[in-house]
């Protein structure tokens, strides 16, 4: 048994070498320190907020509770209390929980689609959907997972449980979660089953790698609606239990290759693949089936928010795989690039007399979470674009009838307010009252006196209202309920609109005076549709396909419609009658809300906070880190041992970064081991202590189409050297003291799913090291990419040039980051230069795998030269000059292992043109391209 144990323990060791552990969305010192936090406490979170936020915390804090009193962790383990962070300066709609540290954080603002996350109240869907992670993960340290938590921390724990328990059950069972304790949830909205309905429509019968890992050809639903599916139809078919016994056993490692396949084999009788089979099945048999139409082009495009320009040409947002977002002119059938679209959160706009109004997304320059929704203005005829707005947090953007105002939703901390703006100016005219709270989307001018939005009341119910502008008063014209409502849209005083009716999500009209309501008539095997547009007798809408989002048109006339009454049909569970079997119904509308005590919450509060031991291979260095971070993400230490290949010197060292100010602040202590350096052509070794403190200022300046930064920063080190045996003879010790400044820029434009590097960006390093106490020592490195396009649009060619000088005089040598020429062995020289150039370009996409261990998405390769020229005086005084110019190949593999972890490796080969005088004999080499990072 303890040599089967010890086996298992190998082998993981083996599995976290081979996967990387997927990043969740931390922000490091993004909150300025004018901030200042309070806390609310419960045995199972501690909500952390800032001023003006203590009713949401209180909601947070009450929902969890409400929630978790009936679900315990497993017997026998603790439930661990998670600190919970709320943003609300952020303007990005998502949420995450993490194990490394045991930490979560929610951004408050909520999405304009109603479809997509529901209609919830945004804090409270959160913190049901998030805080079943916090239960998953409290369950889930059993067996080899705690012991993995043991040896490693948190880190170690969180790649168990991902090694063991795939991603699809962790988000399929939190939306379970939300969908059986709330009077919606995703299991109940039809936009979220479209990629599979869309798939299914298209008779595409992907494998399940395939399914799992994705594609950068195909469109591939994420694992959300997937795990729902499988979850859904696990708890319908086998019990309320059959997923706890499940996973315990996975986690647990009982049996170390696919665990969780074994365990479901175990509890429900089945096979893996029959399960999933039955599965996605018991979904697929609710709809009805027409054969798909299949584009001319086969290739993932879509097609979003159609506006008739004319009756004969539309204007929508085009995406693909292999280009950058862009507005699109199609004048029957035939399309015209207009302009690339600037970085944005979504692809809606809104058109009017020649002109696009949109939201663009933009970062804070110094605090990552503050960023910004500006609205822009595109002349669609002569693709210029006008920036309008700066630091807002608009939404929404639509017109006037003559394109002199614009009425925008403005959001923040999940209440909004109506905006009324010059349509040249940005300038706000009127900002319209909103006593009752409501959340507004997709608002329209009606008329001069009314504005028309699709509402969510504070309880999460939609309706669609007419807004005095005056005085902020709302007539519902439609009955309260949680059918979601999106995309109004106006015409002769009538609005259009997308809204849920049982399984399917159709188009209405609405004609506010006489209150009739029509549905567009569609066929029960119709896809879903949206986003309509209006032009006389046509109408367009958007269906969403096996490639993409399509525009569809049709002629309208009043045998297209059929009047159907005011009563909203209500969300369909999709035939999961599990889901009817719940005490806890209706978490968000029926918490009481009982005051807690609300305390200040220190910013030194678990400033040291070590959870992971963590090993991070970036070749030439190798390291191994007992890493900490506190909970507001504004101080990371760690204690680390690093081997560096290059030179062979093993470094111990304590490093630290304080971000809550500004710049940062950072400092630390490294002992090195066996440094080297050259000597009349012989190496010395000897050892190093460092010790420093400094200063960074990182800087976010992207803003529109380009992703900008500039980070720069100055460290003082004080360094001291010990000649090992046999060299103490020969040579004395030295300490000195030196400065070193460093500046780092990036430009670069977006990327398109298939681009392996931006088509066009630069990046340039400098970094000056000089010694500032008697000592002569300098050491300066220039190192910079151009990156362009290559003959085809998936192709780049890209140039790095670097240049890096010591003076001739130094007395020490510096550490060596030099980018020397591939294939030969590098020494830190007086003086080198170097140009290289690569052609990246991808080979395949193969869309296949192996044994559900490893899957390729893409196989690509860069041919490639280095030329190195390096020029070095000894202490003789002879003078050594030489060249290192290499020609080769490289082939990288872009995979996901264990059907989840993105990892990149690859082999080089390298001819070597001229002599390797630092290395080995032969012009030929081959080498192994391992990832960058491991965890």
């Amino acid at each position: 048994m303890m040599a089967k144990t010890l086996l298992k323990f190998a082998l993981l060791f083996l599995l976290i070498l081979l996967t990387t552990f997927a990043a969740v969305a931390q922000q490091f010192g993004g909150n300025p320190p004018s901030v200042k936090w309070k806390q609310v406490n419960t045995p199972a979170a501690k909500v952390i907020f800032s001023q003006g936020l203590d009713s949401i915390a209180m909601r947070v804090a009450a929902t969890i509770e409400h929630i978790n009193q009936p679900i315990k962790p497993t017997i026998g383990l603790k439930q661990k209390q998670i600190s919970i962070v709320l943003q609300d300066k952020t303007t990005i709609t998502n949420a995450y929980v993490g194990l490394a540290p045991f930490r979560s954080e929610f951004y408050l603002t909520p999405d304009q689609n109603s479809f997509e996350l529901g209609s919830l109240p945004w804090a409270e869907q959160l913190a049901i959907h998030e805080y079943r992670h916090v239960q998953q993960y409290n369950n889930f340290n059993v067996g080899l997972s705690k012991a993995m938590s043991i040896i490693f921390g948190q880190g170690g724990q969180a790649v168990a449980n991902s090694l063991s328990v795939p991603d699809w059950f962790f988000e399929g069972d939190a939306v379970y979660n939300e969908t059986l304790v709330s009077r919606q949830g995703r299991g109940r909205l039809p936009y979220f089953y479209n990629g599979y309905r869309a798939l299914w429509a298209a008779d595409k019968n992907y494998s399940w790698m395939k399914l799992r890992n994705g594609s950068l050809k195909d469109y591939i639903p994420d694992w959300y609606p997937m795990g729902y599916m499988l979850v859904a139809y696990g708890r319908e078919k086998y019990g309320s239990e059959v997923w706890r016994n499940i996973t315990h056993d996975a986690a647990s490692f009982n049996g170390l290759f696919y665990p969780m396949q074994g365990a479901i084999k175990k509890y429900t009788g089945k096979s893996f693949k029959d399960f999933r089979a039955d599965g996605l099945n018991f979904f697929k048999q609710q709809y009805q089936y027409k054969p798909a139409t299949r584009p001319s082009s086969p290739s993932v495009v879509n097609q979003e928010f159609p506006a008739y320009v004319n009756d004969s040409t539309l204007v929508y947002v085009t995406t693909t795989y292999n280009k950058l977002p862009q507005f699109t002119l199609s004048k029957n059938g035939i399309e015209t690039k207009i302009s690339i679209r600037s970085r944005s959160l979504d692809n809606y706009f809104n058109y009017r007399n020649g002109k696009v109004v949109y939201a663009a997304y933009r970062p804070d320059a110094r605090w990552t979470y503050l960023d910004y929704s500006e609205l822009r203005v595109l002349d669609i005829n002569t693709g210029k674009e006008k920036q309008i707005t700066h630091a807002t947090k608009y939404f929404g953007p639509a017109f006037n009838a003559d394109a002199t105002q614009i009425v925008a939703v403005k959001t923040v901390a999940g209440q909004s307010w109506l905006h009324i703006l010059d349509a040249a100016t940005g300038n706000l005219l009127n900002e319209i009252p909103n006593p009752s709270k409501l959340l507004y989307t997709y608002p329209k001018f009606y008329d001069d006196d009314h504005l028309i939005s699709a509402i969510r009341t504070p309880k999460g119910e939609m309706t669609i209202g007419l807004v005095q502008i005056k005085t902020g008063s709302v007539k519902y014209l439609l009955p309260l309920s949680y059918n979601p409502i999106a995309f109004l849209t106006l015409n002769n005083d009538e609005v259009y609109f997308s809204a849920t009716s049982g399984k399917n999500d159709r188009l209405y009209k609405l004609n506010p005076s006489s209150g009739k309501l029509s549905e567009l008539k569609a066929d029960v095997s119709d896809l879903n549709q949206y986003q309509p547009a209006i032009a006389g007798n046509k109408i367009s809408w958007v269906e969403f396909t096996g490639y993409g989002f399509k525009v569809r048109s049709d002629v309208t006339d009043v045998s297209k419609w059929r009047e159907v009454a005011h009563q909203a049909k209500s969300l369909s569970d999709f035939e999961v009658t599990s889901l009817e079997n719940n005490s806890a119904t209706d978490a968000t509308a029926g918490t009481s809300v009982q005051t807690l005590p609300i305390t200040k919450y220190s910013k030194a509060h678990g400033l040291f906070n070590f959870h992971s031991l963590i090993p991070d291979f970036s070749d030439p260095n190798y390291q191994l880190a007992l890493v900490s971070e506190n909970v507001l993400n504004t101080f990371q230490s760690q204690l680390s041992f690093n081997y560096n290949r290059d030179e062979g010197y093993k470094q111990f060292g304590f490093d630290a970064t304080y971000g809550a100010l500004f710049p940062f602040v950072r400092g630390g202590v490294n002992f090195t081991l066996d440094r080297r350096s050259l000597f009349n052509g012989e190496r010395i070794y000897f050892n190093e202590k460092d010790i420093y403190l400094g200063l960074h200022v990182p800087l976010n300046l992207s803003n529109g189409r380009h992703l900008t930064s500039l980070n720069f920063g100055s460290d003082v080190y004080y360094t001291s050297n010990t000649i090992q045996d046999p060299f103490r003879s020969r040579f004395r010790d030295r300490n000195y003291t030196y400065l070193s400044h460093s500046v780092t820029f990036s430009n670069r434009i977006q990327q398109a799913r298939q681009h392996i590097y931006p088509r066009f960006g630069q990046s340039i390093t400098l970094s000056y090291r000089h010694a500032i106490d008697g000592l002569q020592a300098t050491q300066f490195l220039a190192n910079g990419t151009l990156y362009l396009p290559g003959i085809l649009r998936n192709h780049n060619l890209v140039i790095n040039a670097a240049h890096q000088e010591k003076g001739k005089q130094s007395q020490v040598d510096f550490s060596n980051n030099f980018p020397f020429s591939r294939g030969y062995d590098a020494e830190n020289l007086q003086q080198l230069n170097k140009i290289g150039v690569n052609y990246h370009f991808p080979l395949f996409y193969p869309d296949a795998g192996v044994a559900q261990t490893v899957y390729f998405l893409r196989v690509r390769a860069n041919l490639f030269f280095d030329y190195t020229h390096a020029n070095d005086t000894f202490s003789n005084g002879s003078l050594f000059r030489a060249d290192f110019r290499t020609a080769g190949a490289e082939l990288y593999f872009d995979t996901k292992w264990f059907n989840q972890h993105p990892l990149t490796f690859g082999v080089r080969y390298s001819y070597l043109m001229d002599r390797d005088y630092f290395g080995g004999l032969g012009k030929n080499r081959i080498e192994l391209i391992l990832p960058v990072a491991f965890f």
